[in-house]
């Protein structure tokens, strides 16, 4: 379903995600051997949020990224924001008490401008059906100075491992997801919808054309991930 556009991509990617809400903690961590949290971890630190801060992890999910900005910056405020309610909700029962949720678009934020010190996004950027008015969008709600940090799957280079990382892609997650999460539809779509993304360098591009400068990125497992960062 990676040729959907549109609201039939929006709606698509809304749907699949409340379908794996109870399985999605855990199949990240099988699917990534247990590295995610770090990189969830190394995404925070790298917004660099001021004491007090106000954070919005957008495109939340169950609210990781959300719950490690209280673990790194205590006393920040961190608002975690997702379209998809059964994400929310199967994050919401773990989570600390703190996280406020909010419901939201990622193309049309429910946010005043200059609104949050950083904006940090996982797995977010790949599944929108228009990346440069969700970055634009993100760039609208930070503030002068403000930073953001995006962590997502991102096309891997062609190399000796494609071999090796393309039956991992094609093989072994769609069976994790069909024998752990009874779905193979979403893991079939991920790893797709991976490499019919951009490459770590394209992506860094299109944040500079959204008006973001010391612009970076840092790939991981691979190639098939990658941490990319930029200031307002």
């Amino acid at each position: 379903m990676t040729n959907l556009s549109g609201n039939q991509r929006g709606q698509y990617v809304q749907a699949m995600f409340a379908r794996i809400a109870p399985h999605y903690d855990r199949m990240n961590r099988l699917m990534t051997a247990g590295q995610d949290v770090r990189w969830r971890q190394e995404a925070i630190r790298r917004t660099a949020l001021p004491p007090g801060g106000c954070l919005l992890d957008l495109g939340a999910g169950t609210g990781d990224l959300a719950a490690e900005a209280l673990r790194q910056f205590p006393g920040c405020q961190v608002i975690a924001a997702d379209f998809t309610l059964e994400m929310m909700l199967a994050g919401r029962a773990t989570r600390e008490a703190d996280l406020t949720w909010s419901g939201a678009d990622a193309l049309r934020l429910p946010f005043p401008d200059h609104t949050f010190a950083a904006v940090v996004s996982g797995y977010l950027l790949r599944n929108v059906s228009d990346l440069s008015q969700a970055l634009s969008e993100q760039h609208r709600v930070l503030q002068p100075g403000g930073r953001l940090v995006a962590l997502d799957t991102t096309r891997p280079p062609k190399g000796l491992l494609s071999p090796l990382i393309n039956f991992h892609l094609h093989t072994v997650i769609p069976a994790l997801g069909r024998l752990l999460a009874g779905e193979s539809e979403a893991y079939t779509y991920l790893p797709d919808s991976t490499q019919e993304f951009l490459s770590a360098e394209q992506l860094a591009t299109r944040l500079v054309q959204a008006g973001f400068h010391q612009v970076g990125f840092r790939r991981l497992m691979f190639g098939t991930m990658a941490i990319h960062w930029g200031v307002k």
